[in-house]
């Protein structure tokens, strides 16, 4: 039985800086030998790949796009290369593929199909902000996007503040970068004035901020995230 290709996913930058400043040689070399990728927009990622491999053929890539327009019947379809023995690159358009980002249907397909999967390493917005938000990294929860319809919002916020303190969790949601700022007003507003609220925005950049307060703290610190992405985690501790 001929050998199959790998499946890689491949991380990419949380902005606009150098990808070997946060991204491993590791990525690079993935990348040169890699001419089939799966991605989210052909135009950014041809940019990447340019910009971490500039000596790359462009007219040599082979892209299938994984994004919101994807029928599902083609998504299996983007692994034939592996069955044929080629190897296969999923790219994040920021961040880790899988992890609030396309590729997580790919990898289970991959899985089933017995292709094997190489998680590379890169930056995870998620993971550095919980890290940095002195809050708890034995037990969290990434819960995406919150309700849009305001009451919905407030509903949901206090049942993440019940459910970080019963169950000692804390809990990672994010906003679309247009309304983080109505976000913080909310969180301020709408938690208890202990419950701690971390803000991690621009993780990796120059203009990088993440800071841990009292929602009653937020309240009287304004700091302005609009169209900046954004990390926010909570947790009601059960001592103070």
């Amino acid at each position: 039985m001929d050998a199959k290709g790998n499946l890689y996913l491949i991380p990419t930058t949380l902005g606009d800086n150098a990808p070997l400043e946060v991204l491993p040689i590791s990525v690079k070399r993935v990348i040169e030998e890699t001419d089939f990728f799966i991605v989210e927009n052909e135009k950014t990622a041809r940019r990447f790949i340019k910009k971490i491999c500039p000596e790359k053929s462009q007219p040599s890539l082979n892209l299938f796009l994984l994004n919101k327009f994807t029928k599902d019947t083609d998504v299996p379809t983007f692994l034939a290369p592996c069955l044929n023995g080629t190897n296969v690159g999923i790219l994040s358009e920021a961040g880790c593929p899988g992890v609030a980002d396309p590729g997580a249907d790919v990898v289970r397909i991959a899985h089933s199909k017995n292709i094997k999967v190489i998680p590379l390493v890169g930056p995870s917005s998620i993971l550095m902000a919980i890290m940095s938000s002195g809050m708890n990294g034995q037990s969290f929860a990434f819960n995406g996007y919150l309700p849009i319809d305001k009451g919905e919002r407030k509903n949901h916020l206090k049942r993440l503040e019940r459910l970080s303190f019963e169950l000692n969790q804390s809990q990672i949601f994010i906003e679309t970068p247009y309304r983080n700022n109505k976000m913080l007003e909310d969180l301020s507003g709408t938690l208890d004035r202990n419950t701690h609220v971390c803000v991690a925005c621009d993780i990796t950049l120059s203009t990088e901020f993440i800071k841990t307060k009292t929602a009653e703290a937020w309240k009287k610190n304004k700091v302005d995230l609009h169209k900046r992405p954004t990390i926010f985690i909570i947790h009601k501790f059960k001592t103070i």
